[in-house]
């Protein structure tokens, strides 16, 4: 079984009282440990699928699975609780604290699900030394560089030990050498054993992922496996 597993599934909005289909009998399996890059413009539907796959909203038909189990028929405080032990969230905005240090902003999430004070400190310590921040814990967001900014995002995601890494336009705010760097972080992340799914509008950003699927007007229409040398051993 594949670790997440989306069944012809459709998501309809209803827009002055008229359907809208989001998503159209979308199908979708990606194995543990892959690293898959989600390209559409704007419109496409890719931010739908991706608050689909986060577990942000649920399909109007269809069926989703996430590490084998049904997505699809959670209640909010079952979405809740696979939401924080499964998925760590990167956004393009980076969503810090300015007042707090980054090792606070990693701690804070930990903070919320009702860790004890010393394990979280440790865990964000941890996942911002593997970010190659140790050195730059005690500093606020505001005396960091972009690239930098979104490192932290990236540690706060991975502070819990997610077995997913879902990461929304990670690149969007950040110039070509800071994205290049966030690319390699994300790719280092996978050769790590880790599944990412990058949800992009860049074309050349998804071309960093050995596997890319394209959606357009809320359709998969096509979908590149990786080959053989850029598997994970």
């Amino acid at each position: 079984m594949a670790f997440l597993e989306l069944r012809d599934v459709c998501k309809e909005y209803r827009m002055g009282g008229q359907p809208v289909e989001a998503l159209r009998h979308v199908s979708l399996a990606v194995e543990a440990g892959e690293f898959v890059a989600i390209v559409g413009q704007s419109g496409s539907g890719k931010s739908t699928l991706m608050n689909l796959i986060g577990c942000l909203d649920l399909p109007t038909s269809g069926r989703y699975l996430l590490d084998g189990r049904d997505v699809s028929r959670m209640n909010d405080r079952e979405l809740s609780r696979l939401r924080g032990s499964t998925i760590g969230f990167v956004f393009q905005g980076f969503n810090l604290i300015p007042a707090l240090t980054a090792l606070e902003n990693v701690e804070l999430p930990l903070a919320y699900r009702g860790m004890p004070r010393s394990a979280r400190r440790q865990a964000a310590a941890r996942a911002l030394e593997q970010m190659g921040l140790g050195g730059r814990m005690d500093h606020r967001p505001g005396q960091m560089s972009g690239g930098q900014q979104q490192r932290v995002a990236i540690a706060r995601a991975l502070a819990a030990g997610p077995a997913l890494v879902l990461a929304d336009e990670p690149t969007g705010n950040l110039d070509s050498a800071s994205g290049g760097e966030v690319m390699a972080v994300l790719t280092s992340l996978w050769r790590q054993g880790r599944t990412v799914l990058l949800i992009t509008h860049d074309p050349r950003v998804a071309a960093r992922a050995p596997r890319r699927v394209v959606i357009r007007d809320g359709r998969l229409t096509e979908s590149g496996r990786p080959a053989e040398d850029t598997k994970i051993c």
